[in-house]
């Protein structure tokens, strides 16, 4: 993958090529922010790449135990 200018803007192919990347490490389990870091935008900008290439968002705020459940 080519390394992008931060704040350069993305047009066409290499949109769709970042979308893409941004796409398989969200989907490994990366975090938005995490995601962003790797291909050198910004949360919003990799935000709007995930959305641009079909991905389901997880809710935000990780995982939530109920208070008095059995597991804790």
């Amino acid at each position: 993958m080519t390394i992008h200018t931060p704040g350069a803007i993305l047009k066409g192919a290499q949109r769709e090529e970042t979308a893409q990347k941004a796409k398989d490490w969200y989907l490994q389990g990366c975090t938005i922010q995490s995601t962003a870091e790797k291909i050198g935008r910004s949360y919003g900008a990799t935000r709007q790449l995930l959305l641009e290439a079909g991905v389901k968002l997880r809710p935000r705020g990780g995982t939530r135990t109920r208070f008095g459940s059995a597991d804790r």
